[in-house]
């Protein structure tokens, strides 16, 4: 049984370095954390303890063996997500958290790497007629169920980066070019077309607006919307007062926009902000360089995996990682509405870390598979 589900691997194919760029990465928003407030130090300190246990244990486990109880992740995640509106807690109009016996719980943190999961396998296993009109229905139609329940949560923010993982598994997969092309036709005009409306009808819209239709709005038109916008623009102006070198970790400066506490909540979705203002250009550039190299890697190890499912396991967890940040930052720079994304491996939250060091377990995996020889593991 146990030959099923443990493979022999070679030590020296273990991808170290994208051990290393997770890690450093998560360290330094540990630091910023603590800065941030030093209650949640020694949880996301738990997390990483966690995260790196869950990550060893899954990048030994041979990927084929997960693949092969693919439905019911898919189950799993409909069924979380469908629990949330009966046993969630509320925070901020936002009904995301399942809260056990002191444990707060994020299920559609842990969907968007089952569901990675799911349709590596799905979308394997029919790559000859993905792109005929049947299977591109229930493709959809079995994208559209978790979706659904997570912008009903709601949260659009997680809804969209769901959506872009699976659309580039897809592309992956071979969706053919002229559809992605006149899907990008249609949905492009139309949502540049939908922003300029809300920014023009913005004050006869105001009166109507639903939850996230103001944060649109607070975004479009600062000034008018300030009860909405003051984050977005704290966060802009912490980042700004951090010039090259920033104001340093745990800094006592009065004129600090952390300090000062005109950021709520700053050690989740607004902790690049703090970053920015303590670590300045600089660490936020490590930051972003971090990112990016870890996704990069992920890609790297989806080149060269031995299966297309393999495959498709680097491409989701690289998007998730590059799509979330990507978002994230837009978000906290002003680029973007004010949504509730978490900056992988870098905000505070133990459901994001651990589901994340899950995903970078898989990814590992895939790359031991890629260089396993016959024999023993090798040191």
């Amino acid at each position: 049984m146990f030959s099923n589900f443990f493979r022999n691997y070679r030590f020296r194919d273990y991808n170290f370095r994208l051990l290393i760029s997770v890690v450093a990465l998560t360290v330094i928003g540990i630091f910023v954390i603590a800065s941030a407030n030093p209650d949640f130090f020694s949880k996301q300190l738990l997390g990483l303890g966690l995260g790196l246990l869950v990550m060893l244990v899954i990048s030994l486990v041979d990927y084929d063996f997960l693949l092969n109880f693919s439905r019911i992740y898919y189950l799993l995640t409909c069924l979380s997500l469908l629990a949330v509106f009966f046993f969630g807690k509320t925070t901020g109009g936002a009904t995301r958290w399942i809260r056990l016996k002191g444990f707060q719980f994020q299920p559609s943190e842990l969907a968007k790497v089952l569901l990675v999961l799911y349709f590596a396998k799905y979308l394997s296993d029919h790559t000859e007629d993905i792109n005929e009109g049947r299977r591109l229905f229930i493709t959809c139609l079995l994208a559209a169920v978790p979706l659904i329940l997570i912008v009903r949560e709601p949260d659009l923010s997680t809804t969209i980066v769901t959506f872009l993982i699976i659309v580039s598994m897809l592309f992956i997969a071979g969706l053919s070019r002229k559809i992605v092309a006149t899907a990008l036709g249609v949905t492009v005009p139309a949502i540049t077309l939908l922003i300029f409306f809300i920014y023009w009808r913005g004050p006869a819209l105001a009166a109507k607006a639903g939850y996230q239709l103001k944060r649109i709005l607070a975004w479009l038109r600062p000034n008018e919307f300030p009860e909405s916008s003051y984050q977005q623009q704290n966060s802009i102006m912490a980042i700004a007062s951090g010039i090259f070198w920033g104001k340093g970790i745990n800094n006592t400066a009065v004129d600090s926009v952390k300090n000062g506490n005109y950021i709520s909540e700053p050690q989740t979705d607004f902790i690049f902000a703090v970053a920015g203002e303590e670590l300045g250009f600089v660490g936020s550039l490590v930051i972003v360089g971090l990112l990016f190299f870890i996704v990069y890697l992920c890609f790297q190890t989806g080149s060269k995996a031995k299966t297309l499912s393999g495959k498709l396991i680097c491409v989701g967890i690289g998007s998730l990682i590059g799509f979330q940040s990507f978002v994230n930052i837009c978000v906290v720079s002003g680029l973007m509405p004010n949504t509730g994304l978490p900056l992988p491996f870098v905000s505070y939250g133990l459901t994001s870390l651990v589901t994340l060091y899950f995903g970078i377990g898989l990814v590992l995996n895939v790359g031991l598979q890629s260089g396993r020889r016959r024999g023993g593991l090798r040191f």
